[in-house]
Protein backbone atom coordinates (compact mmCIF):
# COMPACT_ATOMS: atom_id res chain seq x y z
CA UNK A 1 0.00 0.00 0.00
CA UNK A 2 2.83 2.35 0.82
CA UNK A 3 4.55 1.62 -2.48
CA UNK A 4 1.50 2.45 -4.54
CA UNK A 5 1.16 5.74 -2.68
CA UNK A 6 4.71 6.77 -3.57
CA UNK A 7 4.42 5.77 -7.22
CA UNK A 8 1.27 7.70 -7.94
CA UNK A 9 2.93 11.18 -8.31
CA UNK A 10 5.61 9.74 -10.54
CA UNK A 11 3.13 8.00 -12.79
CA UNK A 12 1.05 11.16 -12.96
CA UNK A 13 4.09 13.09 -14.30
CA UNK A 14 4.79 10.43 -16.92
CA UNK A 15 1.25 10.37 -18.12
CA UNK A 16 1.09 14.21 -18.33
CA UNK A 17 4.23 14.40 -20.46
CA UNK A 18 2.82 11.85 -22.85
CA UNK A 19 -0.21 13.99 -23.62
CA UNK A 20 -0.07 16.12 -26.85
CA UNK A 21 0.79 19.81 -26.30
CA UNK A 22 -1.46 22.49 -27.83
CA UNK A 23 0.64 25.17 -29.57
CA UNK A 24 -0.76 28.57 -30.69
CA UNK A 25 -1.17 29.29 -34.40
CA UNK A 26 1.91 30.44 -36.31
CA UNK A 27 0.73 34.04 -36.77
CA UNK A 28 0.82 34.52 -32.96
CA UNK A 29 4.40 33.41 -32.56
CA UNK A 30 5.90 36.96 -32.92
CA UNK A 31 3.77 38.14 -30.03
CA UNK A 32 4.90 35.29 -27.83
CA UNK A 33 8.59 35.52 -28.58
CA UNK A 34 9.16 39.33 -28.48
CA UNK A 35 12.64 40.56 -29.48
CA UNK A 36 14.90 41.98 -26.84
CA UNK A 37 15.03 45.76 -26.41
CA UNK A 38 18.08 47.38 -27.92
CA UNK A 39 20.15 49.18 -25.27
CA UNK A 40 21.92 51.61 -27.59
CA UNK A 41 20.65 53.58 -30.62
CA UNK A 42 20.99 51.98 -33.97
CA UNK A 43 23.14 54.84 -35.28
CA UNK A 44 26.40 55.65 -33.60
CA UNK A 45 26.26 59.33 -34.65
CA UNK A 46 25.15 62.33 -32.50
CA UNK A 47 21.44 63.12 -32.21
CA UNK A 48 20.05 66.33 -33.76
CA UNK A 49 17.43 66.75 -31.01
CA UNK A 50 17.98 69.68 -28.66
CA UNK A 51 18.21 69.02 -24.96
CA UNK A 52 15.14 69.85 -22.97
CA UNK A 53 15.11 73.40 -21.58
CA UNK A 54 13.14 73.71 -18.34
CA UNK A 55 13.49 77.48 -18.16
CA UNK A 56 10.24 79.02 -19.40
CA UNK A 57 11.63 82.54 -19.19
CA UNK A 58 14.45 81.82 -21.61
CA UNK A 59 15.03 84.74 -23.97
CA UNK A 60 12.64 87.09 -22.17
CA UNK A 61 15.21 89.17 -20.28
CA UNK A 62 15.96 92.55 -21.84
CA UNK A 63 19.09 93.07 -19.75
CA UNK A 64 21.07 89.86 -20.28
CA UNK A 65 20.15 89.39 -23.95
CA UNK A 66 20.90 85.68 -23.80
CA UNK A 67 18.41 84.72 -26.47
CA UNK A 68 17.09 81.27 -27.18
CA UNK A 69 19.29 78.19 -27.01
CA UNK A 70 18.24 77.07 -30.46
CA UNK A 71 17.32 79.06 -33.55
CA UNK A 72 13.69 79.25 -34.54
CA UNK A 73 11.93 79.85 -37.83
CA UNK A 74 11.88 83.65 -37.45
CA UNK A 75 15.58 83.91 -36.65
CA UNK A 76 16.48 84.42 -40.32
CA UNK A 77 13.96 87.23 -40.80
CA UNK A 78 15.74 90.60 -40.87
CA UNK A 79 14.45 92.94 -38.19
CA UNK A 80 13.61 96.56 -39.10
CA UNK A 81 16.15 99.12 -38.00
CA UNK A 82 14.99 102.34 -36.35
CA UNK A 83 15.44 105.57 -38.27
CA UNK A 84 17.48 107.91 -36.11
CA UNK A 85 17.36 110.85 -38.51
CA UNK A 86 14.15 112.80 -37.89
CA UNK A 87 14.16 114.25 -41.41
CA UNK A 88 13.88 110.76 -42.92
CA UNK A 89 11.02 109.65 -40.72
CA UNK A 90 7.54 109.38 -42.17
CA UNK A 91 4.99 111.82 -40.82
CA UNK A 92 2.06 110.23 -39.07
CA UNK A 93 -1.19 112.15 -39.40
CA UNK A 94 -3.17 112.24 -36.18
CA UNK A 95 -6.69 113.54 -35.79
CA UNK A 96 -6.47 116.65 -33.56
CA UNK A 97 -10.03 116.05 -32.35
CA UNK A 98 -9.50 112.42 -31.39
CA UNK A 99 -11.63 111.21 -28.50
CA UNK A 100 -8.69 109.87 -26.51
CA UNK A 101 -7.43 113.43 -26.02
CA UNK A 102 -10.31 113.90 -23.58
CA UNK A 103 -8.39 111.82 -21.03
CA UNK A 104 -5.80 114.61 -20.71
CA UNK A 105 -6.11 118.25 -19.73
CA UNK A 106 -3.76 119.29 -22.53
CA UNK A 107 -2.65 117.78 -25.85
CA UNK A 108 0.93 118.96 -25.43
CA UNK A 109 1.83 117.26 -22.14
CA UNK A 110 0.79 114.07 -20.35
CA UNK A 111 0.00 115.72 -16.99
CA UNK A 112 -0.52 119.10 -15.38
CA UNK A 113 1.88 120.90 -13.12
CA UNK A 114 1.10 121.13 -9.38
CA UNK A 115 0.21 124.81 -9.81
CA UNK A 116 -2.35 123.97 -12.50
CA UNK A 117 -3.92 121.19 -10.40
CA UNK A 118 -4.21 123.53 -7.43
CA UNK A 119 -6.16 126.12 -9.46
CA UNK A 120 -9.70 125.02 -8.74
CA UNK A 121 -12.67 126.36 -6.83
CA UNK A 122 -14.80 124.90 -4.08
CA UNK A 123 -17.20 121.99 -4.64
CA UNK A 124 -20.89 122.53 -5.35
CA UNK A 125 -23.04 122.50 -2.22
CA UNK A 126 -26.45 120.89 -1.82
CA UNK A 127 -28.30 124.21 -1.46
CA UNK A 128 -27.06 125.35 -4.87
CA UNK A 129 -27.83 122.08 -6.63
CA UNK A 130 -31.41 121.98 -5.37
CA UNK A 131 -32.28 124.82 -7.77
CA UNK A 132 -30.78 123.03 -10.81
CA UNK A 133 -32.81 121.15 -13.39
CA UNK A 134 -32.45 117.50 -14.27
CA UNK A 135 -30.45 118.34 -17.38
CA UNK A 136 -28.02 120.50 -15.41
CA UNK A 137 -27.46 117.80 -12.79
CA UNK A 138 -26.94 115.19 -15.53
CA UNK A 139 -24.39 117.37 -17.33
CA UNK A 140 -22.57 118.28 -14.10
CA UNK A 141 -22.34 114.62 -13.08
CA UNK A 142 -20.67 113.53 -16.33
CA UNK A 143 -18.37 116.56 -16.33
CA UNK A 144 -17.22 115.49 -12.86
CA UNK A 145 -16.77 111.92 -14.09
CA UNK A 146 -14.60 113.07 -16.99
CA UNK A 147 -12.52 115.18 -14.62
CA UNK A 148 -11.95 112.17 -12.37
CA UNK A 149 -10.86 110.14 -15.41
CA UNK A 150 -8.32 112.82 -16.28
CA UNK A 151 -7.00 112.88 -12.72
CA UNK A 152 -6.66 109.08 -12.70
CA UNK A 153 -4.85 109.10 -16.08
CA UNK A 154 -2.40 111.75 -14.92
CA UNK A 155 -1.80 109.83 -11.68
CA UNK A 156 -0.90 106.73 -13.73
CA UNK A 157 1.46 108.73 -15.95
CA UNK A 158 3.03 110.32 -12.88
CA UNK A 159 3.65 106.88 -11.40
CA UNK A 160 5.14 105.53 -14.64
CA UNK A 161 7.46 108.51 -15.03
CA UNK A 162 8.35 108.47 -11.32
CA UNK A 163 7.96 112.25 -11.26
CA UNK A 164 7.90 112.60 -7.48
CA UNK A 165 5.67 115.68 -7.43
CA UNK A 166 2.05 116.67 -7.92
CA UNK A 167 0.45 113.80 -6.01
CA UNK A 168 -0.87 115.98 -3.16
CA UNK A 169 -2.45 118.54 -5.49
CA UNK A 170 -3.96 115.80 -7.65
CA UNK A 171 -5.53 114.01 -4.67
CA UNK A 172 -6.92 117.28 -3.31
CA UNK A 173 -8.49 118.05 -6.69
CA UNK A 174 -10.02 114.59 -6.80
CA UNK A 175 -11.54 115.06 -3.32
CA UNK A 176 -13.18 118.30 -4.48
CA UNK A 177 -14.75 116.58 -7.49
CA UNK A 178 -16.00 113.67 -5.38
CA UNK A 179 -17.66 116.07 -2.94
CA UNK A 180 -19.57 117.58 -5.85
CA UNK A 181 -20.75 114.15 -6.95
CA UNK A 182 -21.79 113.32 -3.39
CA UNK A 183 -23.89 116.51 -3.27
CA UNK A 184 -25.54 115.55 -6.58
CA UNK A 185 -26.42 112.13 -5.16
CA UNK A 186 -27.97 113.75 -2.10
CA UNK A 187 -30.12 116.08 -4.22
CA UNK A 188 -31.31 113.19 -6.39
CA UNK A 189 -32.13 111.16 -3.28
CA UNK A 190 -34.19 114.02 -1.88
CA UNK A 191 -36.08 114.34 -5.15
CA UNK A 192 -36.70 110.60 -5.23
CA UNK A 193 -38.20 110.61 -1.74
CA UNK A 194 -40.33 113.64 -2.62
CA UNK A 195 -41.62 111.84 -5.71
CA UNK A 196 -42.48 108.75 -3.65
CA UNK A 197 -44.36 110.85 -1.11
CA UNK A 198 -46.24 112.64 -3.89
CA UNK A 199 -47.14 109.30 -5.45
CA UNK A 200 -48.50 108.05 -2.12
CA UNK A 201 -50.63 111.17 -1.75
CA UNK A 202 -51.86 110.90 -5.35
CA UNK A 203 -53.06 107.33 -4.81
CA UNK A 204 -55.44 108.55 -2.10
CA UNK A 205 -56.62 111.56 -4.12
CA UNK A 206 -59.85 110.84 -6.05
CA UNK A 207 -59.06 113.55 -8.60
CA UNK A 208 -55.77 111.91 -9.68
CA UNK A 209 -55.95 109.06 -12.20
CA UNK A 210 -52.84 106.83 -12.10
CA UNK A 211 -54.28 104.01 -14.22
CA UNK A 212 -52.75 105.38 -17.42
CA UNK A 213 -56.08 105.63 -19.19
CA UNK A 214 -57.44 109.10 -19.76
CA UNK A 215 -56.19 112.39 -18.36
CA UNK A 216 -54.15 112.38 -15.19
CA UNK A 217 -56.12 115.11 -13.43
CA UNK A 218 -59.87 114.55 -13.31
CA UNK A 219 -61.65 117.10 -11.14
CA UNK A 220 -64.80 115.78 -9.51
CA UNK A 221 -66.87 118.93 -8.96
CA UNK A 222 -66.64 122.45 -10.29
CA UNK A 223 -67.41 125.24 -7.87
CA UNK A 224 -69.35 128.08 -9.50
CA UNK A 225 -68.45 131.49 -8.26
CA UNK A 226 -71.40 133.47 -6.99
CA UNK A 227 -71.65 137.08 -8.18
CA UNK A 228 -70.56 139.45 -5.48
CA UNK A 229 -73.14 141.87 -4.18
CA UNK A 230 -72.65 145.41 -5.27
CA UNK A 231 -71.14 147.41 -2.53
CA UNK A 232 -73.01 150.58 -1.78
CA UNK A 233 -71.02 153.63 -2.64
CA UNK A 234 -69.90 155.40 0.47
CA UNK A 235 -70.08 159.18 0.62
CA UNK A 236 -66.82 160.93 0.00
CA UNK A 237 -65.07 162.20 3.09
CA UNK A 238 -64.45 165.90 2.81
CA UNK A 239 -61.41 167.44 4.50
CA UNK A 240 -62.15 169.10 7.77
CA UNK A 241 -62.19 172.83 7.75
CA UNK A 242 -60.03 174.30 10.46
CA UNK A 243 -61.29 177.40 12.15
CA UNK A 244 -59.18 180.50 12.51
CA UNK A 245 -58.33 180.10 16.22
CA UNK A 246 -57.22 176.47 15.69
CA UNK A 247 -55.13 177.45 12.66
CA UNK A 248 -53.39 180.14 14.62
CA UNK A 249 -52.70 177.71 17.45
CA UNK A 250 -51.28 175.03 15.11
CA UNK A 251 -49.12 177.56 13.31
CA UNK A 252 -47.70 178.75 16.59
CA UNK A 253 -46.88 175.21 17.63
CA UNK A 254 -45.14 174.53 14.29
CA UNK A 255 -43.12 177.71 14.60
CA UNK A 256 -42.03 176.81 18.13
CA UNK A 257 -40.98 173.35 16.94
CA UNK A 258 -38.96 174.81 14.06
CA UNK A 259 -37.30 177.28 16.41
CA UNK A 260 -36.36 174.50 18.83
CA UNK A 261 -34.87 172.48 15.97
CA UNK A 262 -32.77 175.41 14.85
CA UNK A 263 -31.48 175.77 18.40
CA UNK A 264 -30.55 172.09 18.39
CA UNK A 265 -28.64 172.45 15.11
CA UNK A 266 -26.86 175.52 16.42
CA UNK A 267 -25.97 173.67 19.63
CA UNK A 268 -24.62 170.73 17.64
CA UNK A 269 -22.57 173.01 15.38
CA UNK A 270 -21.14 174.84 18.38
CA UNK A 271 -20.27 171.55 20.01
CA UNK A 272 -18.42 170.36 16.90
CA UNK A 273 -16.51 173.64 16.63
CA UNK A 274 -15.59 173.60 20.30
CA UNK A 275 -14.39 170.01 20.28
CA UNK A 276 -12.55 169.97 17.00
CA UNK A 277 -11.83 173.60 16.27
CA UNK A 278 -11.70 173.25 12.52
CA UNK A 279 -13.18 170.69 10.17
CA UNK A 280 -9.94 170.52 8.19
CA UNK A 281 -8.01 169.37 11.27
CA UNK A 282 -10.32 166.41 11.91
CA UNK A 283 -8.27 163.18 11.79
CA UNK A 284 -9.44 160.27 9.63
CA UNK A 285 -11.23 157.57 11.54
CA UNK A 286 -12.58 154.28 10.21
CA UNK A 287 -16.26 153.91 9.55
CA UNK A 288 -16.63 151.59 12.53
CA UNK A 289 -15.45 154.34 14.94
CA UNK A 290 -17.89 157.03 13.78
CA UNK A 291 -20.02 158.23 16.71
CA UNK A 292 -23.32 160.04 16.85
CA UNK A 293 -24.46 162.58 19.41
CA UNK A 294 -27.28 161.09 21.43
CA UNK A 295 -27.70 164.20 23.60
CA UNK A 296 -28.93 166.36 20.74
CA UNK A 297 -30.99 163.49 19.11
CA UNK A 298 -29.18 164.10 15.83
CA UNK A 299 -28.38 161.39 13.26
CA UNK A 300 -25.53 163.40 11.77
CA UNK A 301 -22.23 161.81 12.83
CA UNK A 302 -19.74 163.87 14.77
CA UNK A 303 -16.82 162.70 12.61
CA UNK A 304 -17.54 162.37 8.91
Amino acid sequence: MSTSTVLRPALRGVLKSSRPQHLPPPFLLPSIFAPKQQGSPFSSGTSNAYPRDNNRERGVSTQRRTGLRQPVSVSKTPLPKPVLDESKRSKVEVDPDHGLYQFFHSKDKPMNTPEEDAEHGRPWCVEELRHKSWEDLHALWWISTKERNRIATEAYERKELDAGYGQYESEKRDVTVRRTQRAIKQVLTERYYSWRDAETVAKNDPEINLSGEGPLYQPVDFMEEEPLAEIAAEPEVKPEQISAPNAYHDGAVAFDTLYAGMNVLVTASSLVTALVGSIQDVPYLPRQQILCSKQTSCLVPLFV
